[in-house]
């Protein structure tokens, strides 16, 4: 690992820093946002000193450390420095693996992009120590090797965020109450068991991601206490409090079959078989799960894939990075020491352990590390992945409504499109003596959204000389979907624009001429709009109208945006599992009378002709199947089911089941229109 750092550093920089430099940029982090921000800064001044400092031995964060299976959504979305990058990457391991190139090849691809510019110094393996600021400003940091670095902007590109905190500026750790933001996906959310059969657990794919908790598991042991790795929930919180817990950390390994390129799952030093007992109960409950519904395998470039976290008990460790953000380094790395002999124990565990059933344990034993990956670092990948710490609360809060509703900003200066995607924040114990999830609520889609510069600004009373492009100033529930590399970088990429045009006016850096730097992005082929039309909101809309997102659900259902759908989601089946998913709607009437009820969907031609819906009015109840091949008859969102009387003291009840359906089952909202009397 030193050695890899001396040869960037002697590589990039032909003299190491001083013990007191003076640049004209500093950018805290080589994250992929850091080297993006470093670069462009570089190429629009060429004779302005950027000094970039990592507080690791490594370049590239995530990308070059594991994480080559990038989230990217909509990829009409991404250009510019991310564009550039991942074509880069992709062209040197394999074309046809666009976005998903192996880790060595996203490092030389990264290496050489900071070569080709001589004004950036690279400094590794030094932390950030202290902060001088005065007037608003910062005026130079201290790393720990003692050195002072001066400069005129800086930019806090790092996962941790540790540059923003010690400038003063505002920030969080945690997330919000429902009612701050009015987030219907916000707070403290105890998930209820989602039950999946056998046939889904026995295969990888189809669904390619599973959440949550797959059956009933028992959270105690013989002696009634709770296992490791589950914790009692607050019980002072309801459901959209706000608390200081964020979604788990994981590593994400780099796996292969390839025989030339097998490498053996090491067995940590610290191993105990008793912290995989809910891992063996989920084996118990499932003998043929596959390796694959265990894991996420994501295929990269050259046989490898990105082994990430799904469903109750994976690679993600909830609950035990609570202390990461705000910790400092011999905290963090206590808690990285964790999370490494977490997943080193849960492989070697599934791989030797005689209680797990054979054929899982041969399967397991398909598996290894690739041999050619992080050859420095015994092929472990180099970072952990820290999904979520401190969130700036800068000049401007991006929340869910700016995911989904209010998608335009006029300060745009990159966008976003994955969906609002949380893991696990803490494993519980139910009354009853189960183990559920809290925190991993149903995957919610994010219609393609313009990023607001302001939200990489602090608060000009806080801080005017720095931009924040990781930690950036989000709600948990934005963050979830905002939290992506391709995002990063693009945010990068206009932060190291916006910093010279800082440096050359002198001025604030929530002052700059933002249309300017749009017209700078756009020449750069950066992605700021895509001319997008408005979606259809349930609250304009006539009459009571209860969308997807309240419906109550049984089985897995998967979000969706196709289809231009109601509030810019919908939901679907999955075509699977028939006859045990239901989806409820419970709808309150102001007074009694007879209303129309309508149902909306979304047509494609792998949808069923005959999907169920039982209709429960205050006569009784009704039944009616729905053609879900052909487009709605009323309008193009809603078709009517017919007229039922219903009263104010007896909500109306709507479901929707997959029972019989001969294809996909597709809901997007009901309406309820009262009839003149």
């Amino acid at each position: 690992m030193r050695l890899l750092a001396l040869f960037i550093i002697l590589l990039l920089s032909p003299q190491l820093p001083a013990a007191a430099t003076t640049h004209d940029l500093i950018v805290y982090g080589a994250t992929p946002s850091g080297i993006a921000a470093a670069v462009t800064a570089a190429r629009e001044d060429k004779n302005a000193s950027i000094l970039l400092i990592e507080p690791t031995a490594w370049i590239g964060g995530l990308v070059t450390g594991g994480l080559c299976r990038s989230d990217i959504g909509n990829a009409a979305t991404i250009g510019g420095f991310p564009l550039e990058f991942f074509t880069l990457a992709a062209k040197n391991a394999d074309p046809k693996f666009m976005w998903y190139a192996d880790p060595k090849y996203n490092m030389t691809t990264f290496q050489t992009l900071l070569k080709n510019h001589p004004n950036i110094t690279l400094i590794t393996t030094q932390r950030l120590q202290s902060v001088t600021t005065e007037d608003r400003r910062i005026q130079s940091l201290t790393t720990t090797d003692g050195s002072t670095h001066t400069a005129e902007q800086f930019i806090d590109a790092s996962y941790e965020g540790d540059l923003m905190a010690q400038a003063g500026v505002s920030y969080l750790v945690g997330r919000e109450s429902r009612d701050q933001y009015n987030e219907p996906l916000a707070g403290f959310t105890i998930m209820p068991i989602r039950e999946r059969s056998d046939e889904i657990m026995s295969r990888a794919g189809n669904p390619s991601y599973i959440h949550g908790t797959p059956a009933k598991i028992s959270a105690l042991d013989d002696n009634g206490n709770i296992l490791f790795g589950v914790f009692k929930a607050d019980p002072t919180k309801k459901p959209g409090d706000a608390d200081g817990l964020t979604q788990a950390y994981n590593y994400r390994i780099v796996v292969t079959q390839r025989p030339d390129l097998l490498g053996p799952f090491p067995k940590p030093q610290n191993y105990d078989p008793k912290r995989y007992e809910l891992l063996l109960r989920l084996t118990e409950a499932f003998p043929k799960v596959a390796f694959g519904r265990i894991f996420h395998l994501g295929e990269i470039a050259n046989g490898k894939y990105d082994l990430n976290a799904q469903g109750l008990f994976s690679t993600d460790h909830p609950g035990f990075n609570t202390d990461y953000p705000d910790g400092d380094w011999t905290s963090r790395e206590k808690i990285i020491q964790e999370h490494i002999d977490h997943l080193q124990g849960m492989l070697w565990f599934l791989s030797h352990d005689p209680r797990v059933p054979q054929n899982i344990r041969d399967e397991a034993n398909t598996w290894g590390l690739c041999n050619d990956e992080f050859t420095d670092n015994q092929n472990w990948p180099y970072a952990l992945y820290i999904r979520e710490g401190r969130r700036m609360i800068g000049s401007y809060v991006m929340r869910q409504q700016d995911l989904t509703a209010d998608i335009k900003k006029p300060d745009s200066i990159a966008m976003g499109s994955f969906l609002i995607d949380c893991h696990i924040v803490q494993r519980v114990v139910t009354e009853d003596g189960h183990v559920t999830d809290e925190g991993s609520f149903q995957d919610t889609p994010a219609r393609p959204y313009h990023i607001a510069y302001r939200s990489i600004t602090p608060k000009i009373e806080e801080c005017e000389n720095l931009l924040v492009t990781v930690t950036c100033s989000a709600s948990h529930i934005a963050y979830c979907s905002m939290r992506m590399e391709p995002v990063y970088m693009a945010l990068g990429h206009a932060a190291g624009l916006a910093s010279i045009q800082a440096l050359k006016n002198q001025q604030p850096v929530q002052s700059i001429d933002v249309a300017a730097l749009q017209q700078k992005l756009l020449a750069q082929k950066a992605v700021i709009d895509l001319n997008l039309p408005d979606i259809t909101l349930s609250t304009k809309l006539p009459g009571i109208v209860q969308d997807d997102q309240a419906a109550t659900y049984t089985g897995h259902w998967t979000s969706s945006g196709y289809g231009n759908p109601i509030d810019g989601s919908s939901h679907h089946d999955g075509g699977d599992d028939q006859g045990n998913k239901t989806a409820t709607f419970t709808i309150a009437v102001p007074e009694n009378g007879k209303y129309q009820v309508r149902l909306a969907y979304a047509p494609a031609p792998n949808r069923a002709s005959n999907v169920p819906i039982i209709i429960t009015h205050a006569d009784g109840e009704a039944t009616h199947q729905v053609n879900q091949k052909t487009p709605p008859k009323d309008d193009p969102h809603f078709t009517t089911l017919g007229s039922y009387s219903f009263k104010k003291d007896q909500p109306a009840i709507i479901q929707i089941t997959n029972k019989d359906a001969n294809g996909i089952v597709g809901i997007d909202a009901i309406q309820l229109l009262p009839e003149s009397k």
